[in-house]
């Protein structure tokens, strides 16, 4: 089996990659080319590109891009597309933009697409969120996400009465940054908080500056921008508790990364990473209100080390009991092959 990625030439921030080739196919690995597109042509790049290929397979990410999504969709004849969703059809992606996705949803359904493809699915739930919206007629596959294991790294050093906050993710209001930033306004322990990530959301991140200016002086709340995804394990090993509300995710990359290194979670109860507080590994809140988040909060500044340790064990041990490697491998066999 041979692989074929067509991707933009610019990262999620629009800064455009570095030491790569653009508009050819460059060899990644002995089964692996990518082509890295340039913005102008896009659509008739990967076209092209399909046709002059021709594979078995077109394997799609996402739902709602005009040029890696709807294009392929409508343009590229191939005998079988699989259609990844990655959580964009979770309530909370689909407030988003909703007026738009709704439109392209319903589009679809008109157009009987969810007769065309195979949907792939990451979990039971998001099986269901697809049932949802292409009924019964639609063909689902599930095969779960990969996880990415850093390994453990030290208790960091605890005192009663300070923590330390870190998130790594897109400043978006997916992520729900401003509702951590509000909640520190009613924390009286001495947080700092670090968030690494590239501004997706500008205007979004306009309103976290403003709640971080008005924020009292026992909160320090420090902006690093983009993080290299070779130093996340070095800025989570300063660090207490990784924190990220988010409103959706299919997964949750970073929550996972963390817990493996033994940092416990604050997240929501949106994500795959539930029952934390029965394993020691963090806690689910509602982000329905600010109360539970500021309890969660609290809970883990006034932690001692002894006992920060028991959580940094549980979060370890959460994320180790997760997965089966080798499951995950056969559920991407089974999907590409069958």
């Amino acid at each position: 089996m041979k692989y074929y990625i067509f991707c933009s030439n610019v990262d999620l921030n629009a800064a455009p990659l570095e030491n790569i080739s653009i508009g050819c196919w460059v060899r990644f690995n002995e089964l692996t080319e990518v082509w890295y597109a340039s913005p102008e042509k896009i659509s008739e790049q990967l076209v092209n590109a399909v046709k002059t290929i021709s594979p078995d397979i077109l394997y799609i990410i996402g739902l709602f891009s005009w040029h890696f999504n709807i294009v392929p969709l409508l343009f590229c004849k191939v005998p079988k597309k699989i259609l990844s969703v990655r959580g964009m059809l979770h309530p909370g992606a689909l407030s988003q933009k909703k007026w738009k996705k709704k439109l392209f949803l319903q589009a679809f359904r008109t157009f009987e697409y969810q007769r065309k493809v195979v949907f792939h699915a990451t979990d039971a739930a998001e099986v269901k969120f697809i049932r949802n919206h292409f009924g019964d007629m639609a063909e689902i596959k599930v095969a779960g996400n990969f996880p990415n294991y850093l390994g453990t790294l030290p208790i960091a050093q605890k005192e009663t009465g300070m923590l330390k906050l870190i998130t790594i993710a897109l400043i978006s209001p997916m992520k729900n940054i401003l509702m951590v930033l509000d909640a520190l306004g009613a924390i009286e322990a001495n947080v700092q908080y670090d968030i690494y990530g590239p501004i997706k959301d500008a205007a979004y991140w306009g309103e976290c500056l403003l709640t971080i200016r008005s924020l009292p002086e026992n909160i320090s709340v420090i902006f690093h921008g983009e993080l290299d995804p070779s130093k996340v394990k070095e800025k989570l090993a300063g660090n207490h508790v990784f924190i990220m509300p988010s409103k959706s995710e299919n997964f949750g990359h970073s929550i996972f990364e963390a817990l493996s290194c033994g940092r416990p979670v604050i997240t929501s109860h949106h994500t795959p990473w539930n029952q934390l507080d029965e394993s020691l590994a963090g806690k689910n809140i509602s982000i329905d209100t600010q109360d539970q988040m500021i309890n969660a909060i609290n809970f883990f500044a006034v932690m001692d080390g002894q006992t920060m340790g028991q959580w940094h064990d549980g979060a370890i041990h959460y994320a180790a009991n997760g997965f089966s490697m080798d499951n995950i491998r056969q559920q991407y066999r089974e999907m590409f092959l069958a």
